[in-house]
């Protein structure tokens, strides 16, 4: 959630964040009345509890004559206290539904606008010349690897096998990704794909995007649609020690999305599917060092697509496009010769404190230039960079590097975790 003492302070740049995100501005004057509501309900209560305590203790000094008076005047402040701490918890209820409401200020930098108003920021590599290129789902059958048709046989539309070279594939991008976060410093991590309703939530995707999540209601569980939801979580509730940020880890998890909406797009294949795996770097970060950590997640996702000598390009999406949590993402979209398109593959956000304001995670340190060694808990920064979306990146390899005889060439980073395979071939017919 926002910072209340900015909004406060500087409402017009709330506003300003929501016309750019084409939002609705009402929300800030909303949020504002909710907090000067319950300010002035805590005011009252902690009014009325100072009445009631001096009133007890008029009653021990009181006379008898005096004493019905004063106990009835103690009775009085005693419902009225009552009543006080009943509107200030549905005060405290209110300001944190409006509070949730509006999404992160999105940056000054982000162009404004909606999904067709980023702005490309650099194009990387020459896009292959295909001569009558084949798209993944062609590929992948030719290869033996994809398998739709018995996915939506077993479970419905928009799922799939992947099946011998499809499944070395799976596995080859993980760990060559895994290795890669390894090397970088962050700290591999399996994360669970369920997760309680107050760290998805706490993530922000109960919001705008809470069609896309799998529910579980018996269990009154979340399927998570990224393990950044899970490695938000790690830390809630948690006070960190300053001297030992940034955090980083790796985490490697299922993936669940609804896909609501997206009717007629990416229907055909392994794009856009209710489940794929994912390796995904997640960061916590004094507030300061933010923006520097971003380009560091953005330079570390393009190295990967360096390494898989994919054509692609980075944009700075829109702030209309933004998840609710971000306040800048850029996206690397890599070539599709099938669609003669560039298609998303990764993408990484800065949530700034968005996230840990919710989730309640904050970093201990000592004041700058203190000398009596007073200390601040602060709350932390929080970033988000998808290394590797298996299936998409699967689906780009194919379509990216397929060769005019159906084959596919194997980059040179990837043999390694492919046997030393060159190139990709249908399976001997047995």
């Amino acid at each position: 959630m926002i910072d209340l003492k900015i909004v406060r302070e500087n409402p017009d740049l709330v506003r300003a964040s929501q016309r750019a995100r084409g939002a609705d501005e009402s929300l800030v004057d909303a949020l504002i009345s909710a907090d000067e509501a319950r300010r002035t309900a805590v005011s009252t209560a902690d009014r009325l509890r100072g009445e009631q305590k001096e009133a007890s203790r008029s009653v021990k000094s009181a006379s008898d004559d005096e004493r019905p008076a004063v106990l009835q005047r103690a009775r009085t402040l005693a419902a009225a206290v009552k009543e006080a701490e009943t509107n200030q918890t549905a005060a405290e209820e209110a300001l944190r539904a409006a509070q949730l409401a509006v999404p992160n200020i999105a940056s000054p930098e982000a162009p404004p606008g909606g999904e067709d108003d980023f702005v490309t920021i650099a194009t990387i590599g020459t896009p292959p010349e295909v001569a009558n290129p084949r798209d993944h789902l062609a590929i992948g059958s030719l290869l033996k690897a994809i398998d739709t048709e018995r996915g939506a046989k077993v479970s419905g539309a928009r799922f799939y096998f992947l099946t011998g070279v499809g499944a070395q594939l799976e596995l080859a991008l993980v760990n060559m990704a895994m290795a890669k976060a390894d090397q970088l410093g962050f700290t591999p991590v399996i994360a669970p794909a369920l997760v309680k309703p107050e760290i998805m939530e706490g993530t922000g995707f109960l919001g705008a995007h809470a069609a896309e999540v799998y529910r579980l209601a018996d269990d009154d569980l979340y399927l998570v649609g990224t393990s950044e939801v899970a490695l938000a979580g790690y830390h809630s509730n948690e006070i960190l020690n300053a001297a030992d940020l940034p955090l980083r880890y790796a985490g490697f998890s299922a993936c669940y999305r609804r896909e609501a909406g997206s009717y007629g797009k990416d229907t055909k294949g392994i794009i856009r599917v209710h489940w794929f795996d994912k390796v995904e770097m997640f960061s916590y970060v004094r507030v300061e060092d933010a923006e520097v950590e971003h380009q560091r997640l953005l330079t570390w996702e393009r190295e990967f697509l360096d390494d898989l000598e994919l054509s692609y390009r980075v944009i700075d999406v829109a702030a209309g496009d933004l998840g609710s949590s971000a306040i800048r993402k850029f996206d690397l979209e890599a070539w599709f010769p099938s669609q003669g398109a560039y298609r998303e593959l990764t993408s990484t956000s800065n949530c700034t404190t968005f996230q840990s304001r919710r989730l309640n995670i904050r970093a201990r340190s000592t004041g700058d230039g203190a000398t009596d060694g007073r200390q601040h808990i602060e709350p932390v920064a929080t970033l988000n960079g998808t290394l590797c979306a298996v299936a998409r990146t699967i689906a780009c390899l194919l379509d990216h590097h397929q060769l005019p005889d159906g084959s596919v060439y194997v980059p040179k980073a990837l043999r390694p975790w492919l046997g030393g395979r060159e190139v990709l071939t249908a399976p001997a017919e047995k």
